[in-house]
């Protein structure tokens, strides 16, 4: 029997994004099932192509998982960052010659407090890097000397803690790279281990900071000449080589966010926008290899998870190998920090759409779900 001295659940984790994103209401919504319905049975007897059009409706990519999408579109341009852009827009910094030859790279970040739109009407008070979820995708090679200057253009204390190997100095915790508002560190450390790693804010409360939008990827490209058993791997990770320019690379945060502050997330994406590579699928060239650099940055959920549909792939746990830990796989898991790449190839596939999505289906149907766009090359 019910609790009656508990208050009952507010079924809201599905209800905010099926039901409240837009002002259109749920009548909107109610004639965009109906419709999805009478598509995916074909003894609906409607004709669709007699029905007019709904300018609430979202866009009829795939029809994948039931054609369950948002209503209505983000507005990128009022956030300030696009999805489809964040996963090729890497931050190289700037760049000089040390004394001893070395390559010294600058980052700078601004920690920005900034209210951003997660999903169609759907509006979320962040504290952003450089003004957007996730922050900038920093990229650097193995043995660089690396340089970020970061200023605190916030309300709260924030940090940037790296994932990789430098002295407590350099740690950003207390004491160590946490500053107040209106403060300025510098933090310096050399680009090592090779991989693919993250970095966050590492002020308490720690979930509130994470879970607000404080992360970004940090991939450190191996060296040839350091790995000369496998230069030639290396080399196609190592931005701006002719052999990495065979690659479709792309930058992938898994992501969510408590909208309701309940400790439970509503909404959940890849690099922040709820079904947004439904809504714009990934552009593919069979002819060229699939490289994703992922990491799974979800607060509040124990894991996340990674499957591609129709296709299997080889995965680097941590990025810190160049020889798979995992080999033909379609499904990985990730808990909070884990991260890896993944490399596959749709050449022997015919042109279409492609799923990929979370393989927790509730995380799916609240927005992470994507489409790959295969096509030959030539189209």
């Amino acid at each position: 029997m019910a609790d009656a001295s508990k208050p009952s659940l507010d079924p809201s984790r599905r209800a905010l994004l099926v039901g409240g994103l837009v002002a259109a209401g749920g009548a909107a919504i109610a004639a965009g099932s109906a419709r999805s319905q009478s598509a995916a049975d074909p003894m609906a007897g409607h004709d669709m192509s007699t029905m007019p059009a709904d300018p609430y409706a979202a866009p009829m990519q795939g029809m994948a998982h039931g054609n369950m999408t948002t209503v209505g579109l983000v507005d990128h341009n009022r956030n300030g960052f696009d999805p489809t852009a964040m996963l090729t827009d890497w931050e190289r910094g700037t760049t000089e010659l040390l004394p001893d030859g070395r390559t010294l790279r600058t980052f700078e970040v601004d920690a920005i407090d900034k209210e951003i739109e997660i999903a169609p009407g759907l509006f979320f008070p962040a504290w952003t890097f450089n003004g957007r979820v996730p922050g900038p995708a920093l990229r650097a090679k193995e043995g660089e000397r690396l340089r970020i200057v970061f200023r605190n253009l916030g309300s709260h204390p924030h940090s940037m803690h790296f994932h990789g190997i430098h002295s407590a100095r350099m740690d950003g915790v207390p004491g160590a790279g946490l500053i107040g508002p209106g403060e300025e560190f510098i933090y310096e450390f050399d680009a090592k281990p090779f991989g693919c790693h993250l970095y966050h804010c590492h002020a308490l409360p720690l979930k509130r900071h994470m879970h607000k939008g404080m992360y970004g990827l940090f991939v450190i490209d191996p060296d040839p000449e350091r790995h000369p058993e496998n230069a030639t791997v290396a080399a196609s990770r190592l931005l701006g080589s002719p052999e990495n320019a065979h690659w479709q690379e792309m930058a992938m945060v898994m992501n969510a966010f408590d909208t309701n502050f309940d400790g439970a997330n509503e909404v959940y994406a890849a690099n922040t926008v709820g079904q947004a590579y439904m809504n714009e699928p990934i552009r593919i060239d069979k002819s060229r290899p699939v490289r994703i650099y992922l990491v799974n940055v979800t607060e509040f959920d124990p894991i996340n998870s990674f499957h591609l549909h129709a296709n299997f792939f080889d995965y680097y746990d941590t990025g810190t190998t160049l020889t798979p830990t995992l080999r033909t796989v379609d499904l990985i898991m990730q808990c909070q920090a884990q991260r890896g790449i993944l490399e596959f190839s749709f050449a022997d596939h015919e042109d279409g759409m492609y799923m990929f999505h979370a393989h927790q289906s509730e995380f799916t149907e609240l927005g992470w779900v994507g489409m790959f766009d295969v096509r030959s090359s030539a189209k």
